[in-house]
């Protein structure tokens, strides 16, 4: 499916350069995916405090599996 983007081409190429990837196309996808990954982070992490914990487990155990 092609769109066309008005994309910051500096920036495009800066990003292109750090994650060493050959094409437009390869950057913009991975920030897509850099991107929906974090927010995905920042939901989860929205989360910590707000379950109760479970008094009958025991982590050390978990690691002996």
């Amino acid at each position: 499916m092609a769109t066309n983007l008005a994309i910051d081409m500096e920036l495009l190429e800066e990003a292109r350069e750090l994650g060493q990837l050959r094409t437009k196309k390869e950057t913009v996808n991975l920030a897509l995916k850099e991107f929906v990954n974090r927010r995905r982070q920042i939901e989860i992490t929205k989360l910590f405090g707000t379950m109760e914990t479970d008094p009958d487990y025991d982590y050390k155990k978990a690691r002996y599996r």
